[in-house]
């Protein structure tokens, strides 16, 4: 897998059609889509550890268009067509042509050394609007030094420009860890050069063979630091700049806006008033090649399998969905944050330490206040007695 899964694909000026939601609080406004595991990288942080196949029982042809039906049957989600390599299916195009007649917004992760300007201009023929790209290092040492590849830098600069030639928009996604944390700058700077619309940095999440990378994730001071530094940046550059994989990056958003005496709204602040931190569950989704469907592709807890139920039944009924839902049950800190409704702490990175995805953020330095507290535990104690009392009176 050549980049992590779950990256916002925001795609501007999209008018919205008719409300299908059948009166849902809840809606997918992403959907991760692991079309195929199969790839021509072997990147050392790869969630799915994947290779280049073949893989078994993927998803047929069929099943990727029902799948599609059901989703536009109740929402109007941006759909991430990643990978493995996305483009090493042969029925790639007319996946993203169904998706496209739909009226979802189809957006696509390929690894960059299948795309020329042919390939290019059959995305946009099938109605893709957006393609990412990864760049993890400011040097092609530095990026295929990380991506265990040669010439995967050369690749996605030659990508870059085949992209470029035929109009299409993209975007940039980083994975930081204590290799490149320190060419930052550098990277935003080449991001900025080559034309990107978005750069979108992640913090990498230990799971897959990146499991294995343990001592290269920065510690939680130098996180926070970063997240500072990107907020820092945000009103800099003429791109959208923002984290991902880094839901306390919305509470820093806020903490230094106040400071500046400056109340975060839609109005202000536009679309990053109303991101929230991690939306697994929420309002987004992982599905996995072979049908299983995850909160997101970091969190490897199965929530349910589009070959033997619905999609919307499993985004409405799942366990782990609804109680992704409820940010007061989650454990320790992150149950009584007064900033859990806009950061909620990272679940894939609390299961990667505890196996718990209740649990709280791990490398969230910041400390809630007693009175946050006991708000919760107020509210909670309210709540149990009124079920209690509604109980007595049946």
């Amino acid at each position: 897998m050549h980049m992590p899964k779950g990256h916002p694909h925001e795609v501007p000026g999209m008018a919205k059609g008719p409300d299908k939601s059948g009166g849902r609080k809840w809606l997918p406004k992403l959907i991760a889509w692991e079309l195929t595991r199969s790839c021509n990288l072997d990147c050392i942080h790869c969630r799915a550890a994947a290779r280049f196949g073949p893989y078994p029982n993927e998803l047929a042809t069929k099943e990727c268009y029902d799948f599609l039906d059901d989703v536009a049957s109740f929402s109007s989600p941006i759909i991430i067509m990643t990978g493995g390599e996305p483009m090493l299916r042969d029925d790639i195009w007319d996946i993203a042509k169904y998706g496209t007649k739909l009226g979802l917004r189809m957006v696509m992760a390929p690894c960059g050394f299948l795309v020329t300007v042919e390939t290019a201009q059959k995305m946009i023929d099938s109605g893709i609007q957006r393609v990412s790209f990864s760049i993890d290092g400011a040097t092609a040492e530095s990026h295929d030094n990380f991506r265990r590849v040669n010439g995967a830098f050369a690749s996605v600069m030659q990508a870059i420009e085949s992209v470029k030639k035929v109009g299409l928009p993209f975007q940039v996604n980083t994975t930081i860890t204590k290799h490149n944390l320190a060419e930052l700058p550098k990277i935003l700077e080449l991001v900025i050069s080559l034309g990107a619309v978005a750069h979108h940095p992640f913090l990498l999440v230990p799971t897959g063979r990146g499991a294995q990378l343990k001592d290269q994730e920065i510690s939680p001071e130098e996180y926070e630091k970063s997240l500072s530094w990107f907020h820092e940046m945000r009103d800099k550059v003429p791109i959208q700049f923002k984290p991902t994989c880094a839901p306390h990056y919305y509470r820093i958003f806020r903490q230094k806006e106040k400071a500046k005496g400056i109340t975060v709204t839609p109005e202000t602040h536009g679309l990053d008033a109303m991101s929230k931190g991690c939306m697994g569950g929420q309002s987004f989704a992982f599905v996995s090649n072979t049908g299983k469907v995850q909160i997101c592709g970091f969190l490897d807890v199965e929530c349910g399998d589009i070959r033997k139920e619905p999609f919307h039944t499993i985004w409405d009924t799942s366990k782990v969905f609804q109680e992704m839902r409820n940010w007061d049950d989650y454990n320790g800190r992150c149950g009584y944050c007064e900033f859990r409704k806009v950061c909620g702490g990272y679940r894939a990175r609390a299961f990667a330490f505890t196996a718990n995805y209740m649990d709280e953020e791990p490398f969230c330095t910041y400390q809630p206040t007693e009175a946050a507290k006991k708000a919760r535990d107020d509210k909670k104690a309210a709540e149990a007695a009124e079920g209690g009392e509604k109980k007595v009176h049946r």
